[in-house]
């Protein structure tokens, strides 16, 4: 049974750091090869992070996103979310140019093939009666994608019947119900592109060892060692570490907004107090990086380009009711890890040309690295599978 829904789940555990565990060996970071079997083995049959339920409200909403090098449309028609390949079923047009829009209907720049927003072939001309025999609009459908919504978060899969997106997040059941996740609603967006591997992006955003060089902000208001984590091996691995009393991970280190969950109680009324001293921070293999704080919720999206290049999309994401309120200042949150990301970007960047010199040689992971070392072997173990 999945546990109250304003009650988080967090059991400090006991970590045991893997002697001798090193970084990986220069091809995983270099190799186009490599780069090839991540795509076909990891990044096309895994479940992956496109967007938020939100960015599609409004039936005849669409965006359109690239996974492991195809297009695809993610709308939501009268009923549900839909997902579909961006691709003509009658000369393979590419259907959609614009990122995102709003249509009642799927129209081929071509030849005007038209579609509805569940994928069904509503017209297309010349082809019916006798122009063309035995022709059927009911066996030309938009091919459909494998898709599933996770704490209003929506995910693909272009494998062949994979498993499910339940049984996926299986391990995760109710522990973020605390945070109000399909409810929230993006303030802001901003994209990177960054001259580094996205295993780099990772293994980074899994530790704070780098932090008090790196982030001399943030190590001010959250200790770089006060890091707890509550999972420790698999494909989602993280924990919290602690904001210094009285403050927010913003510019200003006051609330940004409103508390994102509902169940949070003021610092006087018991157990919840203390999340608001609390940022957690999560990994989920192979694409999202999940931040949660008190008073918005943080999101990566990483796209791998080529072996030293990564597209990551950053979404501030806030209470549906926060700009109703005075101390509504989602710039604020902004600003503060727009410096943070673009710090992380830097050094990620200089690895990646580190990494590449032929005196590389993996280095080994101190005590504080115990996540990307576990992040290190869950890839492995899905590379092994491949």
């Amino acid at each position: 049974m999945p546990p109250p829904a304003t009650t988080p789940v967090f059991r400090k555990t006991t970590e045991t750091f893997e002697a001798g565990a090193k970084t990986l060996p220069q091809r995983y970071f270099t190799s186009p090869e490599v780069l090839a079997a991540e795509q076909e083995g990891i990044f096309s049959t895994h479940w992956m992070l496109v967007g938020h339920q939100s960015q599609i409200a409004q039936a005849g909403d669409y965006f359109v996103q690239e996974v492991a090098g195809e297009s695809l449309i993610i709308a939501r028609d009268q009923t549900s979310v839909r997902a579909f390949y961006n691709v003509c079923r009658h000369r393979g047009t590419r259907l959609c140019e614009d990122r995102s829009g709003h249509s009642t209907t799927i129209q081929c720049p071509y030849h005007a093939w038209t579609y509805a927003l569940d994928g069904r072939l509503v017209g297309a001309p010349h082809m019916t009666g006798e122009a063309v025999p035995g022709f059927d609009k009911a066996d030309y459908s938009l091919h459909a994608v494998s898709f599933g919504l996770w704490e209003g978060f929506i995910f693909v899969n272009l494998g062949d019947a994979p498993a499910s997106l339940e049984q996926w997040f299986a391990p995760l059941q109710g522990k973020f119900s605390h945070w109000n996740l399909p409810r929230l609603r993006s303030a802001h967006r901003i994209e990177y592109d960054v001259r580094a591997n996205w295993k780099l992006i990772f293994e980074n955003y899994s530790e704070c060892y780098h932090c008090p060089g790196v982030h001399p902000m943030l190590s001010k208001v959250s200790p770089y060692d006060s890091a707890e984590n509550d999972l420790t091996e698999g494909p989602f691995l993280g924990g919290f570490m602690k904001i210094t009393k009285g403050a927010s991970l913003t510019m200003t280190g006051e609330a940004c907004a409103r508390p994102v969950g509902d169940g949070h109680k003021g610092e006087e009324e018991g157990e919840d107090a203390e999340d608001f001293e609390r940022v957690f921070y999560y990994s989920i293999f192979p694409n999202m990086l999940l931040s949660l704080h008190p008073d918005y919720v943080m999101v990566h999206q990483l796209w791998p380009q080529s072996p030293d290049r990564t597209l990551i999309s950053c979404d501030w994401f806030f209470h549906p009711e926060a700009a109703e309120q005075s101390n509504f200042k989602p710039e604020d949150a902004v600003a503060f890890w727009d410096t943070t990301n673009k710090q992380d970007w830097h050094v990620c960047e200089l690895s990646q040309q580190g990494i590449a010199s032929r005196a590389y040689q993996p280095g080994p992971y101190s005590s504080r690295e115990s996540i990307p070392a576990a992040w290190d072997r869950e890839y492995l173990r899905r590379m092994a599978d491949l």
